[in-house]
């Protein structure tokens, strides 16, 4: 797929079809967390995949976006902003396999580091849609048309 249709037509996505994702699919989409660039090359994630998602479901805003994931993992370390560049990888990734994704905002930060034993910055869940989805139905230029987002004008400013 090409990088602007991934980007453009990616939408995040909280309903899952009940399929597991293949080995191979999920080693990219971590692969595709463990190659995201960082500051000075620290590299300062840990990638927890979550096995069972029951108890660390009770520490998200939203537990059914877990319950419901084919693979949830869960983005442990100490924070910033390289943790937004492996999560986005991991999505976009993903999205090229045809899985969707969702990023979850963590409600209970102490649960969850009781669970995963470190901090958790960012849990992310991936499965097949529950409605099957086609970026190729439109051109990257007419998903970024209807994507509920400001215009580039009102986000973009020269100096």
């Amino acid at each position: 797929m090409d990088v602007y249709l991934a980007i453009a037509s990616k939408r995040d996505e909280r309903r899952y079809a009940d399929r597991p994702l293949s080995a191979e699919v999920e080693r990219r989409i971590l692969d595709a967390g463990r190659v995201a660039g960082s500051a000075r090359n620290r590299q300062p994630w840990e990638l927890v995949v979550v096995s069972d998602a029951t108890g660390l479901a009770e520490t998200v805003y939203e537990p059914s976006n877990l319950l419901g994931a084919a693979l949830v993992v869960a983005l442990v370390g100490g924070g910033g902003i390289d943790f937004g560049r492996c999560a986005q990888n991991m999505m976009l990734a993903a999205w090229g396999e045809g899985v969707v994704s969702c990023p979850n905002g963590i409600k209970d930060p102490a649960g969850a580091e009781a669970i995963l034993g470190g901090e958790a910055v960012l849990i992310l869940s991936f499965g097949y849609p529950a409605t099957p989805r086609e970026p190729a139905a439109r051109t990257a230029e007419e998903w970024s048309a209807r994507a509920n987002r400001k215009p580039l004008d009102d986000v973009v400013r020269r100096i």
